[in-house]
């Protein structure tokens, strides 16, 4: 588990800007950055990242935090993922602490397994650059390839000696156990004589997006015909092959600068387009593409063009994966190479400026890209012709977003020379159809339990999924706010009134003002009077005294939990830093929290000041502000009361007396209210 204090150093240091200016292209406004969101598909800049506060804010998803909730958020790193990542970036050194024994039944396993790849990987590069026979083999292979040293570095390039055991013995020496050199799949064990999986090959680590190793692709260098030429790790708890591709550590910064992304298919086709200068390429490993693969590639961008070799075979396995890059909403091209060539040989023997203006005169949306290897094969028999239109047709009926359909349908007649009319109705049929059999998987997979709407807020609770897990997907009820009923438009005022409350704690809490506090006395004559007294106290503390005194609880979950959240903070404090609770944020408070304090941010992108339109800033009136949102509140609160006791009576029932008693004592409430928003209100203006 990770120490407390490393944690803290990891948000000392890390600047939100710079971590995310690895994914974003920001550009600054004032003393601020602004950038397209990675979140969603957008020509006007939303995205905004206050280095002052530590935070940032996507104003067109909703989305917001620190720089840990952007890695959870947009690289779907775990927490301590994020915080590993920080650290690395930082050279933070991780300090481990105490586990209990249930702790580490549970976090144990999945470490080692990470523990024992990373020492493999660290075990098969010195093999390649200290041993002579990794030198004399691996290494020289890697140089015939024409990879330079600079390269089989930065992809951690290794060798695996051909002597059956080298690497387990080594491992097993250094004290790694057995059992996790099985699982990960770089030992096989066989009547107890454990031997290497990957001898006499080269080696290429696979990493995750945070550069975690999960597995091994190794290649064979002899002529055996009994062996595979490649050999991958097999399945484990941390490696799964439809999940990962190789090459995107390397390459996930210059994808979310470059906004697009090269799919290639082999190991030497990312790194020789590495050493040409194209970082934005991965590689699905050989496998066939996966939608998990595609959406790890559009949390960095929508754009993919997809590579392939220049023969008839890869051309007509390019057109499977194309439909599954659709059905994910991207945008796809596709660029072939001449044939007999593959984009490592091209890369090798072209140079930057030739390799990328290739790129771009070659490359072809998908509909150009598909009548251009089909239409061969059709020629002038209309049956083929016929299937190809369909075919080009059911990839169209793929892409979610309507106006594309369109556009598509528009240059598939154009291209075809058939009528936009019945290929619009062959496209309606094909979506119906889609629709129907996803209605019926659905009935088919429906869980036994729901998530309803309207449910009362202070009762509602998150029904499903992990509640241990803060990236838990959110129910409809309140998009976005890790299982917090989403109010309905008849608490609107509450709600609104309720966020206010939150926005002061986290703006003003810490700030010293006087308040006026109404009391009743007797005077000399004996008569009750209303007496008005000044007292400073804390924000913080006026508004929980407040709500204290009518014992009122915030009816909204989420905005409960904050609220006690910051009250524990500031009493914990002697001096309040909202740099300090912003650094220890809780990732479900991030959303709501950052919306609130990135109301200015907001005002900056619209430019509403270069408009001639002012806004009034809220420091000014502080104390108004407080003693106006708090008794509002009350007052809301209190009416809602009097409607229920005033719903409660029986118009045929003399037993009334009570509860009209108790409607006329709120009601006196509620002028008590009145008066005193009053005298606030005359006070200020």
């Amino acid at each position: 588990m990770i120490s407390q204090s490393t944690i803290d150093a990891v948000f000392e240091t890390a600047r939100v800007e710079e971590v995310i200016g690895d994914f974003v292209n920001l550009k600054r406004a004032g003393s601020n950055f602004k950038g397209l969101s990675p979140f969603s598909d957008e020509r006007s800049p939303s995205f905004m990242v206050s280095p002052a506060k530590g935070i940032w804010k996507d104003f067109s998803s909703g989305k917001g935090g620190n720089s840990v909730a952007f890695l959870m958020e947009h690289s779907h790193f775990t927490y301590p993922e994020a915080i590993r990542y920080l650290a690395r970036k930082y050279n933070i050194e991780i300090e481990e602490t105490e586990q209990s024994e249930a702790e580490k039944a549970i976090t144990d396993v999945r470490e080692s397994m990470y523990l024992v790849s990373e020492f493999a990987a660290k075990y098969f590069h010195d093999t390649l650059l200290n041993s002579e026979e990794g030198k004399a083999i691996g290494l020289t292979y890697f140089k015939e390839r024409g990879f330079s040293n600079e390269t089989i570095k930065k992809f951690n390039l290794g060798y695996s000696p051909e002597t059956w055991d080298a690497f387990t013995k080594e491992a097993l020496g250094k004290g790694y156990k057995l059992e996790f050199l099985e699982s990960t799949g770089l030992t096989i064990a066989r009547e107890d004589r454990p031997f290497d999986r990957f001898k006499g090959r080269v080696m290429f680590p696979i990493q995750s997006m945070s550069g975690r190793v999960l597995g091994f692709g190794g290649r064979i260098l002899t002529n055996d015909k009994k062996a595979a030429k490649y050999l991958n790790s097999p399945e484990s708890d941390i490696y799964h092959k439809s999940k990962v591709l190789y090459g995107i550590f390397q390459a996930k910064q210059s994808i979310a600068k470059q906004n697009n992304c090269y799919l290639v298919e082999g190991y030497t086709d990312v790194i020789q387009f590495n050493q040409a200068g194209i970082e934005n390429v991965v590689a699905s490993s050989g496998t066939a593409l996966t939608p998990d693969q595609i959406r790890l590639i559009n949390r960095l961008t929508r754009n993919i063009t997809v590579l392939f070799d220049g023969d008839a075979a890869g051309l007509r396995a390019s057109i499977r994966g194309i439909d599954l890059i659709l059905e994910e909403g991207m945008n796809v091209r596709v660029c072939a190479f001449p044939d007999g060539e593959d984009p490592d040989s091209f890369a090798r023997k072209n140079s930057h400026d030739d390799l990328v203006a290739y790129l771009e005169n070659n490359s072809k949306d998908f509909i150009q890209f598909k009548a251009s290897i089909l239409i061969g094969e059709a020629k002038n028999d209309p049956i083929k012709k016929a299937d190809l239109i369909r075919d080009m047709v059911a990839s169209i009926s793929k892409i979610p977003d309507r106006i594309q359909r369109e556009v598509y349908i528009q240059e598939c007649a154009r291209i075809m020379d058939i009528s936009e009319q019945v290929l619009t109705s062959t496209l309606a049929q094909l979506i119906q159809k889609d629709i129907a059999e996803a209605n019926k998987r659905h009935k088919q997979e429906q869980k036994p339990f729901e998530v309803f709407r309207n449910q009362n807020p202070k009762t509602a609770q998150f029904s499903g999924g992990d509640p241990e897990d803060p990236r838990v997907g959110p129910p409809e009820d309140y998009p976005g706010d890790f299982g917090y009923p989403k109010q309905t438009e008849k608490v609107d005022i509450l709600y609104r009134l309720e966020r206010k409350v939150i926005e002061i704690l986290l703006l003003y809490g810490d700030k010293t003002e006087e308040f006026e506090d109404v009391l009743l006395k007797n005077n000399d004559e004996g008569q009750v009077v209303m007496v008005t007294e000044k007292k400073e106290y804390k924000v913080f503390q006026r508004i929980y005294l407040s709500l204290q005194e009518d014992e009122v609880e915030l009816s909204n979950n989420l905005f409960r939990d904050i609220f006690t959240d910051l009250i524990g903070f500031y009493l914990q404090n002697e001096k309040f830093s909202l740099e300090q609770y912003l650094m220890r944020l809780r990732p479900e408070f991030a959303q709501e929290v950052t919306d609130i304090l990135m109301e200015d941010e907001r005002l900056t992108l619209h430019n509403w000041e270069g408009q001639n339109i002012f806004t009034k800033g809220k420091h000014e009136t502080i104390a108004q502000y407080v003693t106006e949102t708090v008794m509002s509140m009350r007052w809301f609160l209190v009416g809602k009361i009097i409607e229920e006791l005033k719903s409660s009576i029986q118009p045929d029932n003399s037993d009334n007396t009570e509860l009209l008693s108790l409607v006329m004592d709120y009601s006196g409430l509620v002028n008590s209210f009145s008066k005193k928003l009053g005298r606030v209100m005359s006070r200020y203006h």
